[in-house]
């Protein structure tokens, strides 16, 4: 979760590496999706918006296509709808692509998808109100909707230079959970299950290792990316999973999820990056 990204998403298009935040944070995002897709036997998935405060564009719900599941994804930007449509290609999972500019409607039937869901992106919908309308409408079985944990140090040290005027496209009031709950409560669907996660053993810093040692000590010669290795150890992309190049990516990214085994909510609260919530409908509806 870092402002930055709105900027300079496209440069994890060329340069995939994503640091040890942004994966360790995706292989804790694919079990809790992979684990509720099996409780509610989802067959379909809808990301909507899918432009979120991560590193690689529009790789959120590869894992769930790995798993036999269609996914459908909706981006406002037509060029990053492309690269993403290009990269799951490249990849050779099947895609629906659909570019929906200003996010304010959803051009599908009712109850067309078993799952919608949003990482980190809620906030880039013009109007809460009326997109979680669309969303009941479209969804049949469960909606996944991640937020950014504002009572984490990582989010409010990031957030020390946001102004309105700065970053005008940022929502703030539509990722505050009561709203989101209280909303969804009214049209039909129940909060089941809620909670933080992604909490390693670093702080919600936003961006690389290397980013970080150059803000903080400008005078060390940190190598740009492009400069590095590909082969590099600093490389560090889910892609190589999924390309089948480090078929061990996820076990070394559970090495680091001892903190989020043990630690107290009370810790999490002020250490874990991101709170999700899991709805579904009220019997009969």
């Amino acid at each position: 979760m870092a402002i930055p990204i709105i900027n300079d998403w496209e440069k994890y298009f060329t340069n995939p590496h994503e640091g040890l935040g942004s994966s360790y944070e995706r292989t804790v995002l694919n079990r809790i999706l992979l684990d509720l897709c099996g409780r509610y036997g989802v067959r379909s998935a809808l990301e909507t918006p899918s432009f979120g405060f991560t590193g690689i564009s529009g790789i959120n719900l590869l894992a769930l296509a790995d798993a036999g599941i269609e996914v459908t994804l909706e981006d406002d930007d037509a060029y990053r709808l492309q690269l993403i449509a290009d990269l799951w290609q490249r990849f050779g999972r099947p895609l629906n692509a659909i570019h929906n500019p200003g996010f304010r409607n959803l051009s599908h039937p009712e109850r067309s998808f078993d799952l919608s869901f949003s990482f980190s992106a809620l906030w880039f919908v013009p109007d809460l109100k009326i997109w979680l309308v669309e969303l009941a409408r479209v969804t049949d079985k469960v909606m996944f909707l991640s937020v950014p944990n504002r009572s984490g140090l990582g989010y409010k040290l990031q957030f020390r230079d946001y102004s309105a005027e700065k970053y005008p496209s940022l929502q703030l009031g539509n990722i505050d959970p009561p709203s989101i709950i209280s909303l969804l409560g009214k049209l039909g669907w129940r909060l089941r299950q809620s909670g933080l996660f992604d909490c390693p053993p670093w702080p919600d810093i936003g961006m690389t290792r290397e980013e970080l040692l150059r803000k903080t000590l400008p005078h060390l010669p940190v190598p740009e990316p492009a400069q590095r290795d590909k082969k590099s150890h600093q490389q560090v992309s889910i892609l190589d999973y999924y390309s089948g190049q480090d078929l061990d990516f996820v076990n070394k990214m559970n090495a680091y999820g001892w903190l989020e085994k043990i630690a107290p909510n009370w810790f999490k609260k002020i250490w874990a990056h991101h709170y999700y919530m899991v709805f579904d409908r009220d019997q009969g509806l």
